[in-house]
């Protein structure tokens, strides 16, 4: 058996047990928001700021890791937004979304427990997936500016650099990963007691995170209407858009890590955070604008379950020819 099955198959049993208590109505209806919040405004930032904060500056600085991944979502997402227009040209705010689809991997909620479980005894590993989503986050920042563009009012005058770094300014992981670069960067410590408190909470992330997902799907699949299930045009997509996910995004990044020199650990990881389907804040965004939100919906729970073959498949691959 693959040994990525094994803490693959504990990610998604927590996901599994969100979904079965959100089903079962065992919690509030707003539970997964409270758990949401939480993860994304306290433990993600904590953990990636201690977790940053203790690594040399010279180890963070990975800066083939950091082209190689970059690209391979610039890429992709070029690619697709490409694609989508070729198909319907005044339809820039879904091809934004397509884009972001297809590029958004859930590198920090999946990403950060998985390289955890992984590589239990190697700091890097979270360093790694620190620095894939702050990555990812400036690329979902750079979509999001896209859609605000394509669906805003025509008569809004706020400069697209100023919605960019609004977005980003105010984005926990960016503030947190930032705070723990600074702090590296500077070569100072916190004191025992404040690194043990950032520990403990951000030990929380991971079996938040994953039961929130797990929640977050059930509720927007509630919302799909049967008409729109399972229709010819809808599985293409959904297959277009999780085939440069799942598939043509971590050949990419495989490519040009390689051409970058990175050396193998950092290769492997990075090449398995690209895999990743893509992140549930995908469809919070698009719910919030109206665009796309069931494809976004329903790509997310395709593109998880996927996972369960595509990732197996790539660390195979990896090994024999990483």
């Amino acid at each position: 058996m693959s040994s990525i099955l094994t803490p693959l198959i504990a990610v998604f049993a927590i996901m599994l047990l969100g979904s079965l208590v959100q089903k079962l109505r065992l919690l509030p209806a707003d539970t997964d928001v409270v758990l949401n919040q939480f993860v994304y405004y306290v433990a993600f930032p904590a953990i990636l700021l201690i977790v940053l904060a203790e690594t040399r500056i010279e180890d963070i600085a990975q800066w083939g890791f950091i082209a190689g991944f970059s690209l391979a979502m610039v890429i992709t997402y070029a690619f697709v937004i490409a694609l989508s227009l070729w198909q319907a040209p005044k339809q820039q705010a879904i091809a934004a979304m397509r884009g972001l689809n297809s590029t958004f991997g859930n590198t920090a909620f999946i990403g950060i427990p998985l390289m955890s479980l992984m590589f239990p005894d190697n700091k890097m590993a979270l360093v790694a997936a620190a620095i894939a989503s702050l990555l990812s986050v400036i690329m979902f920042a750079f979509a999001l500016v896209s859609i605000e563009l394509a669906s805003r009012n025509k008569q809004s005058s706020e400069p697209a650099i100023l919605i960019m770094a609004n977005a980003l300014g105010k984005n926990p992981i960016v503030v947190g990963s930032a705070i723990g670069i600074a702090l590296s960067a500077c070569h100072i410590s916190l004191p025992n007691s404040v690194s043990l408190m950032l520990h403990q909470l951000g030990n929380t992330s991971s079996p938040c995170a994953l039961f929130a997902i797990g929640m977050v799907l059930v509720k927007a699949l509630r919302q799909q209407t049967g008409s729109k299930l399972f229709t010819a045009s809808l599985i293409a997509e959904l297959n277009v858009i999780n085939l440069f996910k799942l598939v043509i995004q971590p050949l990419i990044a495989y490519g040009l890590l390689i051409a970058f020199g990175v050396e193998q650990q950092w290769l492997i990881m990075g090449v398995l955070l690209a895999s990743l389907p893509t992140a549930a804040s995908v469809y919070l965004l698009a719910d919030r604008y109206q665009v796309h939100a069931n494809v976004s919906a329903q790509a997310i729970l395709y593109g998880t379950l996927m996972t369960f073959i595509s990732l197996p498949i790539i660390e195979s691959l990896l090994k024999t020819y990483a």
